[in-house]
């Protein structure tokens, strides 16, 4: 659980474990249940906010007061050092040292009046600063005075707690001592790892420009840069990353990979190439992180003392897990915690989060690094290391997917329907909604169908006091009636407070919109997360941006957070481009003026023609389930034939409907997760949606797709939102019909063009369907693997598609 472990070097430096006071601890220290009927803790997610108010403390002390203090302690043991270190928030002390007070700041929205004393654990956190600055200065007692704040009113309450040098020192080294365990066994392990890495060879034969590609990425980590990588399919983007990543641990240069993924299959695409790494030698612990759902050993997962007995006493015997398995067993899969954890009664779910602080790399969705609710707070806390090296799989995913984690909502109707919940059990909460709702129908009144504001301080002022009587609420009461709704409410309007705590310049638009029937929404809207994304950034050493669709390159370098100086690469195709034919049609289009039955038909005959040259497996995507439903209609009534077989992705299918539907295109042999193609005497097509769960992720090799007919130009649709983001481009100086339409919509047609030709022995084809792709603007936006196409029209469409598959014959 070191934030940096280093191993001793060949110049007698020695080898040093350094972690941070709060990580100390909170991992050392914690015990309990784990229990969902309670609120995060009550400084977990001020971030934000907490800093202004200790800025605002800080400003009002005196002289003697010195803010944000640096402290570190080296310890040293036989083969290594533990270095413990942190920011202390304020030491008061005079210039001769007589009388030293270490203050620790905490935010809550607690009622700070009734609050009996501080949290041990906050309180140990002091303690350590108090050992650390009274050993460094030869004091005989110090004091520790932990600062609680209240959020919204400011109200302050102090707790005071004076301890001899001899009473600091003890208490600290018995803490230690809990510690030394865990870094002899971590150094011991970082010594077996770096050794197995200087071994390490590339377990494949170089592809055309891969060694240039790596060192790319390992000169990226060295320069503790950025990277936008665009890596078409079969450049063996994963192991181009992951294995330059290793090494650069090897030679100490990080501590940890975190492998950050938007789908699961990526994820699993990552374990493989760790596994191959891992039988070639290498000694490399990877965790996965499964959500909660799918490790949880109950039926149905309900997180607290009461309903789960692994909730129960968990941090009273988790450590103890942790520890069996790390001297048990180097392999980390999802099936060797579950036994652990169910050998020591601890949850699995949150043993693998602990877990993750054990091994060398983490393989996780976005949301555990970037998402202000969710994100691994041991690693990317105020004072953790960063040191690590983020791998950002698919990065093309990013944009919308960081948009949505930093915008916020609330519903008028929610807050009422939260009032009516909490008045038969609490007036207080029940009147602070009440002024929330009069505020929103305020807006409500002003807003006519959709109105942008500078500010809303006066619901935020209103959100801050209902949050304080709720926070007591839920404190207080751990069982009535519609308690899980008004916890999942309070959470919601908690993450709103923090995102308006989060607005900077021109990153976010604040506006309501009244629907059809009535409802109010006001909606923080994240128009770029750059700002918010560099922050965790920072937790990293380096980051490598990676997708075979990251064009335009300046596109996603303002969007995710890039630096001037940061590196951009695009890594050369290593198909045979006379294997893929590319078609471009001239004379249809999906635009919304020309939708009518003489283009939808246009549309089907296309499809029709483009599938009659070669029997085999095609989809075609279109721009939403409406117009996919127009043209499955029409195609079924005028071109079908006996040797055709047409299906359709639904609006809303479960995971068996989805493998159902791929299992049109392949089969798997028992036991296998490959895809195996069938051996098809006719034509099957697939009617999918662009953007949709089988536009990307999806790896049909061979003979399982030979085409993809791509309807339209993936142009999201016109709504007030993404007008609001258009007029904000603009104002910024960008094309906001690029940024809010164009970029977007172009990426969703890439990674759908991209389910055809997934190895070197692949022949397939690729129609897009709209006129519209003929055009300069889209034109530009083309990879370089699309420099050749065919123009086609409806009535030729089948003589050129007919020449291309002549050539395989």
């Amino acid at each position: 659980m070191a934030d940096t472990v280093r191993d001793a070097d060949e110049t007698g430096i020695r080898g040093e474990i350094r972690v941070s006071v709060r990580n100390l601890v909170e991992f050392i220290l914690r015990s309990g249940d784990i229990d969902n009927r309670r609120k995060a803790s009550p400084d977990a997610d001020n971030m934000i906010e907490g800093a202004r108010i200790h800025r605002l403390i800080q400003s009002r002390m005196g002289s003697d007061y010195h803010a944000e203090v640096m402290l570190r302690e080296v310890f040293p043991y036989d083969a290594f050092d533990i270095v413990i270190e942190g920011r202390a928030d304020g030491i008061i002390y005079k210039d001769d040292l007589t009388d030293v007070t270490i203050d620790e700041i905490k935010t809550t929205y607690k009622d700070v009046d009734r609050m009996e004393g501080p949290d041990p654990v906050h309180l140990a956190q002091a303690k350590c600063y108090a050992y650390i600055f009274a050993h460094q200065n030869r004091l005989e007692a110090i004091t520790v005075r932990m600062t609680y704040v209240n959020r919204f009113d400011q109200k302050i309450v102090y707790f005071h707690d004076r301890y001899t040098y001899k009473e600091v020192r003890n208490w600290f080294f018995d803490l230690l001592s809990e510690y030394e365990k865990w870094a002899k066994r971590e150094f011991e392990w970082i010594k077996t790892r770096n050794e197995s890495v200087a071994r390490l060879e590339f377990p494949f034969e170089y592809r055309e420009g891969q060694k240039e590609l790596m060192s790319q990425v390992y000169r990226t980590i060295i320069h503790k840069k950025k990277l936008f990588l665009e890596a078409p399919t079969g450049v063996g983007k994963t192991i181009s990353t992951v294995f330059p990543s290793v090494k650069a641990m090897g030679m100490s240069h990080a501590s940890r990979i975190f492998y950050l993924t938007a789908k699961t299959v990526t994820g699993s695409v990552a374990r493989e190439c760790f596994d191959i790494l891992r039988s070639g030698g290498l000694k490399f612990k990877v965790v996965s992180i499964t959500a909660k759902e799918k490790i949880c050993p109950l039926e149905v997962t309900d997180c607290n003392p009461v309903a789960c007995p692994y909730a129960k006493g968990h941090f009273d015997r988790v450590n103890e897990a942790i520890f069996d398995l790390l001297t048990g067993s180097d392999d980390h899969s999802r099936d060797m915690i579950t036994e652990y954890a169910l050998k020591h009664m601890v949850c699995p779910f949150e043993m693998g989060l602990d877990l993750s602080l054990f091994s060398d790399a983490v393989i996780c969705d976005y949301n555990y690094v970037f998402d202000p609710n969710v994100y691994l707070r041991r690693f990317f806390g105020d004072t953790c290391e960063n040191d690590n090296i983020f791998l950002v799989d698919e990065a093309h995913n990013l944009c919308d997917r960081a948009m949505d984690m930093y915008s916020a909502d609330l519903y008028k109707e929610d807050i009422m329907h939260m009032k009516n919940l909490v008045r038969a059990v609490d007036n207080k909460s029940s009147r602070a909604l009440d002024t929330v709702n009069r505020k929103m129908l305020l807006i409500k009144r002003e807003t006519e169908s959709i109105k942008v504001y500078d500010d809303i301080p006066e619901l935020i002022m209103a959100l801050n006091r209902a949050m304080a009587r709720l926070d007591e609420l839920l404190d207080d009461k751990d069982r009535f009636e519609g308690r899980d709704e008004i916890l999942e409410l309070y959470f919601k309007i908690r993450h709103f407070i923090n995102m308006y705590d989060n607005i900077g310049d021109n990153d976010y638009v604040i506006y309501s919109e009244l629907s059809e029937g009535g409802k109010l929404m006001v909606k923080l809207l994240c128009v770029n997360p750059s700002r918010s994304l560099k922050l965790r950034l920072l937790k990293a050493r380096s980051t490598v941006f990676f997708s075979a669709t990251l064009l335009p390159v300046k596109y996603y370098r303002d969007m995710l957070g890039a630096d001037p100086d940061d590196y951009a690469v695009y890594a050369n195709s290593v198909f045979d481009p006379d294997k893929r034919g590319l078609f471009i049609a001239s004379d249809v289009s999906s635009k919304y003026t020309r939708r009518n039955d003489l283009e939808y038909d246009r549309i089907a005959r296309y499809i029709s023609d483009m599938i009659s040259a070669r029997r085999g497996n095609y989809m075609v995507f279109f721009p939403s389930h409406a117009f996919l439903s127009r043209i499955y209609e029409i195609f079924e009534e005028r071109y079908m034939n006996g040797d055709t077989e047409i299906i359709r992705q639904r609006s809303s299918m479960s995971e068996e409907e989805r493998e159902v539907f791929l299992a049109h295109f392949c089969a798997a042999s028992p036991g296998e997760t490959d895809l195996i193609p069938f051996d098809r005497k006719d034509t099957l097509v697939g009617f999918c949606v662009m953007g949709g769960i089988f536009a990307e992720g999806i790896d049909l090799k061979n003979d399982s797709l030979i085409g993809a007919l791509i309807v339209g130009t993936g142009l999201p649709m016109v709504c007030n939102e993404r007008e609001l983001m258009k007029k904000c481009y603009d104002e910024q100086g960008l094309n906001g019909f690029d940024y809010a339409y164009r970029f977007p919509g172009m990426n969703k047609v890439m990674q759908a063009a991209g389910r055809v030709i997934r190895t070197i022995d692949d022949v397939g084809i690729v129609t897009l369907l709209d006129e519209r792709f003929l055009t300069p603007p889209y034109r530009r936006l083309f990879p370089r693997e699309w420099s050749n196409y065919e123009i086609c029209s409806v009535d030729t469409a089948l003589d050129k598609v007919s020449e291309f598959w002549e050539m395989f014959h």
